[in-house]
């Protein structure tokens, strides 16, 4: 049994990593970064400020498998002294490379075009045993600089 575990295991890893190897289509998947296979988390290098105070924020994850709960990207912008939760993003974990993007509205303290930093985080809540409640499980992190347009 196990053998056949470990052959599906192979083949479903196969398949997975098969369609990497082409550049991104209509459902938003992008090439794969140099690299093994494994989670992974990016911020792009430009942030979009709308004149509402609506910031948007992106870029590529990777997760592998959300079997044990919910796996999100979460974002955090900074700049100078502010600092605002900026949206969360389902991940789909099926091993490919996404987009991601999350938008929120911040009018207070408004943030300006120019430099800031994301911090972004690939987070899964898996259930703890002894409180009955979901716990987060923090499977990729990236920090970056981000231009505000």
């Amino acid at each position: 049994m196990r053998v056949r575990l470990a052959l599906a295991a192979t083949a479903l890893l196969a398949a997975a990593a098969a369609p990497l190897a082409h550049a991104g289509g209509a459902d938003g998947r992008t090439a794969e970064p140099a690299g093994r296979l494994a989670d992974f988390l990016t911020v792009d290098p430009a942030g979009l400020l709308g004149a509402d105070a609506t910031v948007t924020l992106s870029g590529t994850y990777r997760c592998l498998d959300d079997s044990a709960g919910p796996v999100f990207v979460s974002s955090t912008l900074r700049q100078q002294d502010r600092s605002a939760g900026i949206g969360g993003t389902r991940a789909v974990c099926d091993g490919l490379v996404r987009t991601w993007t999350n938008t929120a509205v911040v009018k207070d303290p408004a943030y300006q075009p120019g430099e800031a930093r994301v911090d972004a985080t690939l987070m899964q809540l898996t259930p703890e045993a002894d409180l009955d409640l979901p716990a987060p499980d923090f499977r990729a992190t990236e920090t970056a600089p981000v231009t505000l347009n």
